[in-house]
């Protein structure tokens, strides 16, 4: 029952930071074709997994790209070096995202600073911060997840961090349970939410379910403690966070 109850709060936050977020962003951004397939192996790989998760394709690297990346990267360093300890970042307004639920990444989320990012990326606000939970107790700092409206183009999020360096993600074909079955999120046998076998509207609506062709807006994660630039970017890292253990 404690974990239908962290759904449901799951379920309201989605809806109201996808609002949120689809409805603050700025003039003259302009609804892109972030529904598109990736252009790459890689990437058309991840994009089709699981139904849930869709990643901008990789551009080519341009001048300027790294030096971007580099900026932002010296933020989120700047950022682990103060939020090493999990107590600091919930004294600064970071709160906890479904902390009873068994997670990869846990994410202190501060929402004031999700809302500025309809805005723009400043590097030293991310809108989460990722912990690892530990088993003798507390969290240990793993990286950062700086977001994006869900209606912006490809080009804005390659203007925020390059998207020959990294790829951005976006939760999709999320199907909401109809009113006593939200038994079925969870499980090995998950019809609805991001861990279920329900990916289409039609599927969906014949289960009496509620659809939505995606939930939050885009995220991306950094892992600045990481020496590699392939770990720091790592995408296969950014794939885990969604998953909740199927077993509770």
């Amino acid at each position: 029952m404690r974990n239908f109850v962290q759904l449901a709060a799951f379920l309201a936050v989605s809806s109201v930071f996808a609002l949120a977020q689809d409805h603050s962003s700025m003039p003259g951004m302009q609804p892109g074709s972030q529904m598109e397939g990736g252009s790459n192996a890689m990437s058309t790989r991840h994009l089709e997994m699981g139904g849930h998760m869709r990643l901008t394709e990789q551009r080519p690297l341009k001048p300027g790209d790294q030096q971007r990346a580099d900026e932002v990267l010296a933020g989120a360093r700047r950022v682990a070096a103060e939020y090493r300890d999990y107590k600091a970042a919930e004294a600064d307004g970071y709160r906890i995202f479904l902390p009873n639920v068994p997670q990869k990444m846990y994410h202190f989320t501060n929402y004031w600073f999700g809302f500025e990012a309809a805005f723009g990326l400043n590097p030293d606000h991310p809108t989460s911060l990722l912990y690892e939970k530990q088993p003798g107790g507390g969290f240990k700092f793993v990286g950062v997840m700086y977001t994006a409206p869900l209606n912006v183009a490809r080009d804005e999020l390659d203007s925020r961090l390059p998207l020959s360096i990294a790829q951005w993600h976006l939760h999709t074909n999320f199907c909401r349970a109809p009113l006593g079955r939200e038994s079925e999120y969870l499980g090995a046998h998950a019809k609805f939410g991001l861990l279920g076998s329900i990916v289409t509207r039609d599927e969906c609506e014949a289960q009496g379910g509620r659809f939505e062709p995606s939930v939050f807006g885009w995220m991306v994660h950094v892992y600045p403690l990481e020496k590699n630039p392939k770990d720091i970017w790592s995408v296969e890292r950014q794939m885990e966070h969604t998953a909740m253990h199927h077993d509770h």
